[in-house]
C-alpha cells in the first residue's frame, strides 16, 4: 500500500531528500570508519568515494542544504503572498526558533558525532529568518559575500600560516565562531550560499522551465571543470591555486561552490522530475515518506554508527565495502521505519518535537480584491 503524502508536501523535494540521505550515510560511514582505522584505498573507486577529496565529497550534503533553502521559501509562501507585516514577523520567529533548535540539537549531537551538519543548519535557518522575505538582489549579495569571504580567509591563511589557528575548542565563544564561519565541516563561508540559492530557487520552482534550469546547472558544472583545468595549467604550483579554482570540497574555492551548486540543482531537477512522473507508485511513496523523516533518520544514522561500531563493535573499520554495506543496510531499514512512522504517527519523532517546539507557521487568509463599484 502506498503512503499518502500530506497535502502541503512536495513529493519531488521529499524524494530528493531521501536519495541524498543514502549518499550522506555512505560518505559519513566511510569517513568515520577511516578515522577509526579503516583502509582508505587508492584505486579509482576509492578515489571517487574519498570523503574529503573525491567528487562525491559534500555534494549530497550540499543538495540537502539547497533543498532546505527551497523548503524555507515554500514554508512561508502563503505568508509572503498574502501575509501582513505581523504575519511575516511571526514567520521569521518560527524560522528563527527552528534554527535555534537545530543549533542546540547539533551542539549535543556533536558530542558523539563530531562535525554534524545540524549545528550549521541552525545557523542557516537563523540567517534565513532575516532574509527569507528579502529582495533577490540582497540575497544574492549576501551569498556572494559568503563565497568571497571564504576566498579571503583561505588566501590570508596561505599567505600567513599562523594568522588564524583552527577552532580546537567549540565550547568557547572564539572557537565556536571560528568553527561556525570558517573551520567547521559546513561553515557559513561559503556554505551559506547553497542555502540562499535554495531560497531563490524555491521562489520560482513552480514556474521555472526545468529543462532550461537543468541546462544551466550542467553548464555551471562544465564551466567549473574548465576553470579548474585552466587554473591548474596556468599555475600548477601556485600558492593560491587551490583556494581559487580547486574542485575539492575542503578548499571551499568559488569554483567548488559553482560546481557543487550545479550538481545540487541538476540532481534536484532530475530526481524531482522522475518523482513527479512516478508519484503514487509504491517506491516513490516510500522514498517520499523517507524524505519527510530525514531529520529523525539523520540523528538515527549517527546513533546506529556509534552503537554498532563503537559500543558493540559488531562492525569493524576495514574498507569501503563495509561502509557501503553498512550504509545500505541502514538505508533499507530506515526506509521501512519511515514508512511505518508515516502511517502510524504521521511524522518522525524528531520532526514532531521540532515542529511542536518551534510553533506553527501563520496561515493568513488570501487577500480578496474589493468589489468594483
Amino acid at each position: 500500500m502506498a503512503v499518502t503524502a500530506p497535502s502541503n508536501r512536495r513529493v519531488d523535494l521529499d524524494v530528493v531528500r531521501a536519495v541524498a540521505l543514502i549518499g550522506v550515510a555512505v560518505m559519513n560511514y566511510h569517513g568515520y570508519l577511516i578515522l577509526r582505522g579503516a583502509a582508505q584505498g587508492d584505486g579509482l573507486v576509492h578515489r571517487i568515494f574519498d570523503p574529503w577529496t573525491g567528487p562525491f565529497s559534500t555534494r549530497f550534503a550540499a543538495t540537502f542544504v539547497v533543498v532546505a533553502g527551497m523548503g524555507s521559501t515554500l514554508l512561508v509562501a502563503r505568508v509572503r503572498r498574502d501575509g501582513s507585516d505581523i504575519d511575516r514577523a511571526r514567520a521569521r520567529l518560527v524560522l528563527a526558533m527552528r534554527g535555534v533548535l537545530l543549533f542546540v540539537g547539533g551542539y549535543f549531537l556533536d558530542q558523539i558525532w563530531p562535525g554534524t551538519i545540524l549545528w550549521f543548519y541552525g545557523l542557516y535557518f537563523l540567517v534565513g529568518a532575516v532574509l527569507v522575505f528579502a529582495r533577490a538582489r540582497w540575497i544574492v549579495t549576501v551569498a556572494m559575500l559568503s563565497v568571497i569571504g571564504a576566498v579571503v580567509v583561505n588566501c590570508r591563511r596561505i599567505a600567513e600560516p599562523g594568522w588564524m589557528p583552527g577552532a580546537a575548542e567549540r565550547t568557547n565563544l572564539r572557537g565556536g565562531l571560528l568553527w561556525s564561519f570558517v573551520d567547521g565541516t559546513h561553515p557559513l563561508l561559503p556554505w551559506l550560499a547553497f542555502y540562499l540559492a535554495g531560497i531563490l530557487l524555491g521562489r520560482v520552482w513552480s514556474s521555472v522551465d526545468r529543462r532550461r534550469l537543468a541546462v544551466v546547472a550542467a553548464a555551471a558544472i562544465v564551466a567549473a571543470v574548465v576553470l579548474q583545468a585552466v587554473g591548474q595549467a596556468v599555475a600548477p604550483d601556485g600558492r593560491f591555486t587551490d583556494a581559487l579554482v580547486s574542485l575539492e570540497a575542503f578548499t571551499r574555492s568559488p569554483v567548488y561552490v559553482l560546481e557543487t551548486l550545479g550538481v545540487a540543482v541538476l540532481a534536484i531537477v532530475l530526481i524531482g522530475g522522475l518523482a513527479e512522473r512516478t508519484a503514487g507508485s509504491p517506491v516513490t511513496s516510500a522514498l517520499a515518506a523517507t524524505g519527510r523523516t530525514t531529520l529523525t533518520l539523520y540523528v538515527a544514522h549517527a546513533l546506529v554508527f556509534n552503537l554498532f561500531v563503537d559500543w558493540l563493535e559488531w562492525v569493524r573499520p576495514t574498507g569501503l565495502d563495509v561502509a557501503l554495506a553498512f550504509a545500505l543496510a541502514f538505508w533499507v531499514v530506515g526506509v521501512a521505519c519511515a514508512v511505518t512512522l508515516q502511517r502510524t504517527l504521521g511524522a518522525g519523532p524528531v520532526e514532531w518535537v521540532y515542529r511542536r517546539l518551534s510553533g506553527p507557521m501563520p496561515r493568513p487568509e488570501p487577500r480578496v480584491a474589493p468589489p468594483v463599484s
